[in-house]
């Protein structure tokens, strides 16, 4: 791939963002990543979008986690707004390890694509309009905490995939998310659990969910209007690795409150056990399955683990 230059810097950058970003087919300075107030992604939404990590691995380098994978969901997932970019899949992974290595973080790092309506427009449509498509990194810890969440069942359905596709993670569906986390947070929880409109698990505001029942580990099928989350995918090929019987199917509210244990799973969250839904305590308050899950996860996303190489992309060398 032919390196990207990098424009000349004339804006000064967010502390907490990287200094450089993708924007509209080159390298900027993060201050000149601006779209004008009339962009019609701004307006209704039209966009969507990834979360990625890189995580510091285990001997001190830094590597992508499920890139490619990531990308080829955000370019499939564009076609749900009839929406088209230049880049291939494997460019963007590129671009994406020479940003890392421009933003040079620290530690662990988040990295958000977005495909966009860039078109200043206020007509309520989705063709004949320019598509760009943006990146940025930043530092990035612990989503919610790893150690034991509250959560809460909330009054909020999740938006059908009749309405709006979870599967598409299309930025104007994540109000279904932020009243849902909104309303828990006010009420003191760490997140939310969100039921369909006929009365079952779909997820949380912004993860998947799992149930513990003995040797089985429940979670809610993709009809369910969840997320299709890569996530998901790693973890559920991890514990039937580990001699889990993994299923997907359909599960009741009431299943929440008798399960052994539950946990939210996804590229913020990583996989974060939960301690009580509603006030109840989980069944078992140790959680051991959502802790050996967790431990098994960050093994193979920090190198440890030599099963799962292959979901990694390394990040070396000196900026293109």
């Amino acid at each position: 791939m032919t390196a990207v230059e990098p424009r000349p810097a004339s804006a000064s950058s967010s502390a907490a963002i990287g200094d450089w970003a993708y924007f509209e087919g080159a390298v900027v300075p993060i201050g000149d990543a601006t779209v004008s107030i009339a962009t019609q992604s701004f307006n209704y939404g039209t966009s969507v979008f990834e979360g990625i990590r890189a995580y510091r691995q285990d001997d001190g380098s830094t590597a992508l986690l499920f890139g490619l994978e990531h990308y080829q969901r955000l370019l499939r997932n564009a076609r749900l707004l009839r929406s088209s970019v230049p880049e291939s899949g494997q460019a963007l992974v590129e671009i994406t390890r020479d940003l890392i290595r421009r933003n040079e973080h620290p530690g662990d790092v988040y990295i958000r694509p977005i495909i966009y309506k860039s078109a200043p427009s206020i007509r309520v449509q989705l063709t004949d309009l320019h598509d760009r498509i943006g990146i940025f990194t930043m530092p990035m810890g612990d989503y919610l905490p790893t150690g034991g969440i509250r959560v809460t069942v909330s009054g909020w359905q999740r938006v059908s995939d009749n309405a709006i596709p979870a599967r598409g993670k299309i930025a104007g569906s994540y109000v279904n998310a932020a009243l849902a986390a909104e309303d828990a947070h006010a009420a003191g929880y760490d997140d939310a659990l969100l039921l369909t409109s006929d009365g079952h698990v779909a997820e949380a505001s912004a993860a998947n969910v799992f149930l513990v029942f003995g040797r089985e580990i429940a979670t809610p099928p993709l009809t369910d209007d969840v997320l299709a989350g890569i996530t998901r995918a790693a973890i559920m090929q991890i514990a039937r690795d580990a001699g889990f019987d993994v299923v997907e199917r359909r599960i009741d509210r009431s299943e929440l409150y008798l399960a052994d244990e539950v946990f939210l799973t996804g590229t913020g969250v990583q996989v974060a056990p939960i301690a009580s839904i509603d006030d109840r305590p989980v069944g078992s308050p140790a959680s051991p399955t959502s802790f050996d899950l967790q431990r098994r996860y960050f093994a193979a996303v920090r190198g440890t683990d030599p099963r799962y190489a292959h979901w990694l992309t390394p990040i070396t060398g000196a900026p293109a």
